[in-house]
């Protein structure tokens, strides 16, 4: 009877660690896993070659324990690279070979943009608009993490250091790198990208305004509005005699100047690391202003020291939405769904808003300093300050999109966009600014990921504790960021808020 006791007291707790260690995870998972993903997980834990190692994985969420090492964002240079090495030698030709016979990710270069036009007559008929004027005077300014160590990059330079590869299942392509990613090659640091310093005072950030949320306080729904939803005025029947909606004041001749911040471009008009510009138009005079970010490489975080979330390939995206001209709010892609705020909660420099760019992950919030998510007493954070200012007004490829024009097919399953219906290839819904009428368009359409697949359990590099993996699959490309959404989040439950929590609840 007394070990009995014994093995009692000891059982029970080791139970409820194995309870919370397992479905702990499975409730903070704001996604929902259908037959396919449950069967691909299945496929991953028996990619490990160890017994002992598949069952810890399947009964207590302990997976490939014996991978466990530090994972820091820099190595120390060891040697200078030998430009005879045999292996280097090899992978240059491979890239140069995937460069030329990719016929998906071929649009790129401006010379590909220009055989393209000849080969369509349809699109040497397209008329070129300009970037509306206040898009640019309302530019974001985004301040990168002092301490970063992979700034932006240029996407054509990503793609010349990968291959691509067609997934198990043939539904899903990726892009897998040439050169092992913990080797911290170069080009996935992006040095050559880092913005030039300059003196900048700092903004004020705008008083709070007597509540986080004041869903009915918008005069008409320009929150949630598109081509088949036309804004409606809210009459409000406190207030008589006024007109539905006061436009705001256009800025001066002096505000609408723009500075120079942070990165200049090079002869050619663009830096080695253009951000992408795209522009939708939802109708009733509401225009939104995507303002696409790419990095080669996201640095997960450390909980307990060690570090989850690693991808090849970054996309990070903020969103200005436009009534009439004026700007009225804007997304930032923040951990966790993201987040939107009334135009008068953000800090701004002039007229332009300021993002803060968070070390590693590169998700974006309107505040510089800890930002926790998930997990509760700050364990898992992205963390922002004043570093280097980037001006993306200055270089990058703009592009209209009507997405009116695409036909939607069978849900294709994004795990950074689950419910997005997959959207066929069409040529003519995305164009060029007449700002860059030789960009190109054809990536824009490219359905696969930007980065490696998940490393098997059977990789080196590869563990996953509790559900939470050290390397993740790449993201999708701009275009299933859900760009015809009618809210300003991604997703329907969005939560538009009128002022800005310093505090950061972790929930």
């Amino acid at each position: 009877m007394y070990w009995v006791q014994r093995f009692t007291y000891l059982s029970v707790p080791v139970l409820f660690i194995i309870f919370i260690a397992t479905y702990l995870p499975v409730i903070l998972d704001p996604t929902t896993r259908g037959p396919e993903s449950r069967a691909r997980d299945r496929l991953w834990v028996s990619s490990s070659p160890y017994f002992w190692d598949r069952q810890a994985c399947r009964w207590i969420g302990l997976c490939g324990l014996h991978h466990l090492r530090r994972d820091p964002a820099v190595l120390p240079p060891i040697f200078e690279e030998d430009p005879e090495d045999e292996l280097r030698i090899e992978l240059r030709k491979r890239m140069d070979v995937t460069w030329e016979e990719d016929a998906e990710l071929n649009g790129l270069g401006s010379s590909s943009a220009k055989r393209d036009l000849k080969r369509n007559p349809h699109e040497r008929r397209k008329i070129l608009r300009e970037v509306p004027q206040y898009v640019i005077d309302h530019a974001p300014l985004v301040h990168l993490y002092s301490g970063e160590q992979f700034w932006p990059s240029d996407i054509r330079e990503h793609i010349q250091h990968m291959i691509r590869l067609n997934r198990f299942d043939n539904r899903m392509v990726t892009l897998h790198s040439l050169e092992d990613v913990e080797s911290r090659p170069k080009w996935l640091h992006s040095h050559d990208n880092l913005p030039n310093p300059f003196d900048d005072p700092d903004a004020s950030i705008p008083p709070p305004h007597g509540g986080a949320r004041r869903p009915h306080s918008e005069p008409d729904t320009w929150f949630d509005t598109d081509k088949k939803h036309p804004v409606h005025r809210i009459s409000d029947p406190r207030v008589k005699n006024k007109p539905a909606y006061f436009p705001t004041p256009s800025p001066g001749k002096e505000q609408q100047r723009i500075i120079p911040r942070g990165h200049k471009p090079d002869a050619d008009g663009y830096s080695k690391a253009p951000a992408t510009l795209v522009l939708v138009d939802k109708g009733s005079g509401i225009v939104d202003a995507f303002w696409f970010f790419f990095y080669s490489y996201n640095l997960g975080q450390t909980v307990l020291g060690l570090r989850f979330g690693n991808h090849v390939g970054d996309w990070e995206h903020c969103m200005v939405r436009f009534q009439n001209g004026e700007p009225r709010g804007i997304f930032f892609s923040e951990h966790e769904g993201g987040q939107a705020y009334a135009w008068s909660a953000i800090e701004k420099r002039g007229v332009r808003p300021v993002i803060y760019s968070a070390v590693g992950s590169h998700a974006m919030y309107a505040l510089p300093g800890p930002h926790p998510y998930v997990l509760p007493f700050k364990m898992l954070k992205d963390v922002t300050d004043k570093g280097p200012l980037w001006d993306p007004a200055l270089n990058n490829y703009a592009y209209f999109y009507d997405y009116t024009l695409e036909n939607p097919e069978d849900t294709i399953e994004h795990e950074d966009s689950i419910g997005v219906k997959g959207l066929t290839h069409d040529t003519h819904s995305f164009t060029p600014a007449a700002s860059n009428p030789d960009a190109p368009t054809t990536w824009l359409h490219y359905q696969g990921r930007w980065g490696d697949e998940t490393y098997t359990l059977a990789d080196p590099r590869q563990w996953r504790l509790f559900g939470q993996y050290h390397y993740v699959t790449g993201p999708s490309g701009p275009k299933f960021k859900n760009l015809e959404r009618q809210t300003l989040c991604p997703a329907r439950t969005c939560r538009l808020l009128y002022e800005i929590d310093p505090k950061g609840t972790w929930y």
